[in-house]
C-alpha cells in the first residue's frame, strides 16, 4: 500500500517516500515536533502548577478551607473553552506562526502574575486568563500537524508532541519541590510563589522561539523556515493521499460538517475522553499522597512526578501502535484497558497501600489515547482544511466545556482523597468510550476506504479516488459558502 509504514516499530518513513520527501519530512520533524513538545511542556507546567502549589502551602497561605481548588480548576476550564470560540472561525485566516507564539507569551505573563495573589478572586481571574490564552494551543498544533503529515504519520508525531503534557506535569512537581526546599522565604516569598515566577521565565522565551520555527500551513507558510520548494513538495505529497491544503471556513462548510454522522460520534468520544481523565487533572494523586501525612511538601511534589513520568511510556506505546500496528481504534482500547484497571482499584479503595500506588501509576494512560484520536480526526477530514480546523477546535471546546461542571459534581476537593463518585464516573466514561470507538470504527470501515488499512491509510488508487471526490465536495462547499 502506498505510504504504508507498518512492519517495524522503528520504521520512520514509508517505503514509497522519495529521498526528497524524506528530507522534507525530517526538516518538518525538526521544526514542528521539538517545538510542540517544548511548548506543550510549558503549557502543562503552567496548568498543573496549581495542584502542586495547593499542596505546598498555597492552601494555608490563602486560607482555603473548602472546594477552592476544584473551583479554580473550573475557572481555568471556562477560560480555555471560551478562548476556543473565536479560534473556530479564525484558524484558517490567521498565520499560525504568529498566533501560537503570541498566545504563548500572554499565558506566560498571566502565569507570572499568579505569584502575587492574595486571595481566591484574584487567583481565579488569573487562572481564567491563563486558560483563555492557552485555549488555542492544542487544536492549533494538531491542525499544523495535519497540514503537513499523512494519516499514517500523525500518530507518532502526535505521540511525541503529547510527551510535553507529561513533562509539564512532571516538571511542575520538580520545580515546586525545589522551590519549597530552596527558595521558601527568599525575598519574603513562599516557595509556591517562586514556582510561578520560574514557570513564567521558562514560558515567555518559548513563545518567542515559536515565531521562527513553526512552519505554519501550506496555505499560510512561515517563509523564515520553509522554502517554496518545501511548500510545493509538502502540498504535492499530501494531495496524493487525498489531503487538501487550501480552503477557508465558510458558512456553507458548516452545513457539510454538521451533516456527517462521524462528526457527532467524534464529539461524543472527545467528551468521554475529557471526562474519563478527570482523575489526573483533579490532583487526586497528590491529594492522596498528602493524606498519608508522612511526607514534606517537597517530597509530595517529587513523588507526584512518578505517574506523569510513566505517562511518557504509555503515550509512546499507544501512538506508535496506532500508526504501525493496531490502528486508532485498538490503540485507544489498549490505553483504556490499563486506565480501567486502575480506576476499578481506586473505586474499591479498601486495598493494600501498594495497590493504590499501582492504581495511581495507571492514571496517565487515560491521556495516552489523545494522539490516536486526534490523528484519526485529521485523517478523516483530510479533504477540507476548513472542516478540519473547525472540527478540531469545536470537538475540543465542547468536550472541555463539559469538564467545567462535572468536577464540581464528582471531584469535590472536600471528598479527597477518596473520590468515590469521581472514580466511578471516570470508569463509566472510559468503558463507554471504548465501546463507542469501535462503533465509529465499524461505521468508517463502511464509509471510508482508508480505514480498511489498520493504520488508516489507503492504497494509491483509493487515495486518488478519494482525492478526486473530496476535491469536488470541497469546491461545492466553497460555492455554498460564497452564495451564503
Amino acid at each position: 500500500m502506498a505510504g504504508k509504514s507498518r512492519g517495524s516499530w522503528l520504521k520512520w518513513f514509508a517505503d514509497s517516500d522519495s529521498p526528497r520527501e524524506r528530507k522534507l519530512i525530517t526538516k518538518l520533524d525538526l521544526l514542528i515536533v521539538p517545538y510542540a513538545v517544548l511548548a506543550y511542556w510549558v503549557k502543562y507546567m503552567d496548568q498543573a502548577n496549581l495542584n502542586n502549589a495547593y499542596v505546598s502551602g498555597l492552601k494555608e497561605d490563602l486560607n482555603f478551607e473548602g472546594n477552592e481548588l476544584v473551583k479554580l480548576q473550573v475557572f481555568y476550564t471556562v477560560g480555555a473553552v471560551t478562548g476556543q470560540i473565536p479560534l473556530m472561525f479564525l484558524l484558517t485566516y490567521i498565520p499560525l506562526h504568529w498566533l501560537i507564539p503570541a498566545l504563548d507569551i500572554f499565558w506566560g505573563i498571566f502565569t507570572l502574575l499568579q505569584y502575587r495573589v492574595t486571595g481566591f478572586a484574584e487567583l481565579a481571574a488569573y487562572r481564567f486568563l491563563v486558560g483563555w490564552f492557552e485555549a488555542a494551543f492544542f487544536p492549533a498544533v494538531n491542525y499544523v500537524l495535519g497540514a503537513w503529515y499523512r494519516g499514517d504519520e500523525l500518530g507518532r508525531r502526535g505521540g511525541i508532541f503529547y510527551i510535553g503534557l507529561y513533562l509539564g506535569t512532571l516538571t511542575a512537581g520538580l520545580i515546586q519541590a525545589a522551590a519549597s526546599s530552596r527558595l521558601d522565604g527568599v525575598n519574603g516569598l513562599e516557595g509556591w510563589r517562586w514556582m510561578y515566577i520560574i514557570c513564567a521565565i521558562i514560558t515567555i522565551p518559548v513563545g518567542i522561539v515559536g515565531y521562527f520555527v513553526i512552519p505554519g500551513t501550506p496555505e499560510q507558510p512561515n517563509r523564515i523556515c520553509l522554502s517554496q520548494e518545501d511548500i510545493d513538495l509538502g502540498t504535492e505529497r499530501l494531495s496524493r493521499a487525498g489531503h487538501q491544503s487550501q480552503g477557508k471556513l465558510k458558512i456553507g462548510t458548516l452545513k457539510s460538517i454538521f451533516a456527517k454522522p462521524q462528526f457527532w460520534i467524534i464529539i461524543f468520544l472527545d467528551v468521554l475522553f475529557w471526562n474519563s481523565q478527570l482523575h489526573t487533572s483533579s490532583g487526586s494523586f497528590l491529594l492522596w499522597i498528602k493524606s498519608l501525612e508522612r511526607y514534606t511538601p517537597a517530597r509530595i511534589s517529587e513523588l507526584g512526578t512518578i505517574a506523569p513520568a510513566l505517562g511518557i511510556l504509555y503515550v509512546l506505546i499507544v501512538s506508535f501502535a496506532s500508526d504501525l500496528v493496531l490502528g486508532p481504534a485498538w490503540a485507544i482500547t489498549l490505553a483504556y484497558t490499563w486506565n480501567i484497571i486502575g480506576l476499578i482499584i481506586l473505586i474499591i479503595w479498601n486495598v493494600p497501600e501498594s495497590a493504590k500506588w499501582f492504581a495511581f501509576m495507571t492514571i496517565y494512560s487515560a491521556n495516552a489515547m489523545a494522539p490516536a484520536l486526534h490523528g484519526w480526526v485529521n485523517t478523516q477530514l483530510r479533504a477540507s482544511p476548513a472542516e478540519r480546523s473547525f472540527t478540531l477546535v469545536l470537538i475540543n471546546a465542547i468536550a472541555q466545556s463539559s469538564t467545567a461542571w462535572t468536577p464540581l459534581l464528582v471531584y469535590q476537593t472536600v471528598d479527597a482523597p477518596r473520590f468515590v463518585k469521581g472514580f466511578s464516573f471516570s470508569l463509566g466514561c472510559a468503558i463507554t468510550l471504548v465501546i463507542s470507538t469501535h462503533i465509529l470504527n465499524l461505521y468508517l470501515k463502511r464509509k471510508d476506504p482508508q480505514v480498511h488499512d489498520p493504520v488508516g491509510f489507503a492504497t494509491a488508487d483509493e487515495a486518488a479516488i478519494s482525492a478526486d471526490s473530496k476535491t469536488a465536495n470541497a469546491r461545492e462547499s466553497e460555492r455554498d459558502g460564497l452564495s451564503a
